[in-house]
């Protein structure tokens, strides 16, 4: 819970409705990208002090905001916005950090920050190519760091690259978190096994741990443990929920994927 005190006196409802909108858009934007309760309580502080808002009060949690405002000498505002638990886009945090700190400078109009927050809104995301040929080189790296060796680190790079694939087309458009995880582990254990049984690597288990690292919820696993730690149990509970949700469906993927092969194998991987 914070509370906004600002400098100026004497707005009017619309002036104080408008700063509140953008105090709300800008905490809603940080927060369905990833960032941590107490960045979106501190932007949306700067906001309001900045442009003079007396009395206000947002409520924020990992899946939504309450705002309000006013007192026996303003209007009264108040508005709830429900920010679904989604993935992380810290590009966008950044530039929310960045555009809150150049408000506070006297850098931007409430009108001309409204449409600076909408162009980040839509700031495009990395390519597609981008983002699988990062998934290849991390899964490859890791599995390096590990302990794999080269043949190990060329065979988690290939199952990197078409694990992403897979999340970029099939799993993110069609099917749900559980369901989409479950089968990206599958599918790493799979393409892993296969390499492992053709010779080409020669420890599996580091080879199916550099792959399944794209899928490793990090930055949600990591904000849960610094809203726990700031005292925001509620929100940092949800995420880590959300977090070992993800990595329970990851194993199960695994699981399934190594009883099917050993069967199909007679334990040609054990």
């Amino acid at each position: 819970m914070i509370n906004f005190e600002g400098k100026r006196k004497g707005m009017g409802e619309k002036e104080e409705k408008e700063v509140m909108e953008l105090a709300l858009q800008a905490g809603h934007l940080l927060l369905e990208n990833g960032a941590e309760i107490f960045r979106v309580e501190e932007t949306m502080d700067r906001i309001c002090r900045h442009y003079g808002v007396r009395s206000g009060n947002a409520f924020v949690l990992s899946n939504g905001i309450f705002a309000t405002a006013g007192s026996e000498r303003e209007r009264y505002f108040a508005k709830v916005q429900h920010i679904p638990v989604s993935g992380t886009h810290l590009n966008r945090v950044a530039a929310v950090n960045q555009l809150s700190r150049e408000i506070e400078s006297g850098r931007y109009t409430v009108e001309e920050a409204s449409q600076a927050l909408e162009d980040i809104r839509n700031m495009p995301g990395k390519r597609k190519i981008t983002q699988v040929l990062a998934s290849g080189v991390g899964s490859a790296a890791f599995c390096y760091l590990f302990g794999g060796n080269m043949g190990d680190t060329l065979c988690a790079l290939c199952a990197g690259l078409v694990l992403y694939l897979y999340v970029l087309f099939v799993s993110a458009p069609r099917l749900s978190k559980i369901v989409g995880n479950i089968g990206g582990g599958a599918l790493v254990t799979f393409i892993c096994s296969g390499f492992y049984l053709l010779g080409a690597g020669a420890h599996l288990n580091f080879m199916i741990i550099g792959s399944i690292m794209p899928l490793i919820p990090g930055v949600a696993f990591t904000n849960a443990i610094r809203d726990i730690a700031d005292g925001d149990y509620i929100s940092g509970s949800v995420r880590m929920l959300d977090a070992l949700l993800v990595f329970f469906s990851i194993a199960i993927g695994v699981g399934m994927a190594f009883s099917f092969i050993s069967r199909v194998t007679g334990g040609a991987l054990l």
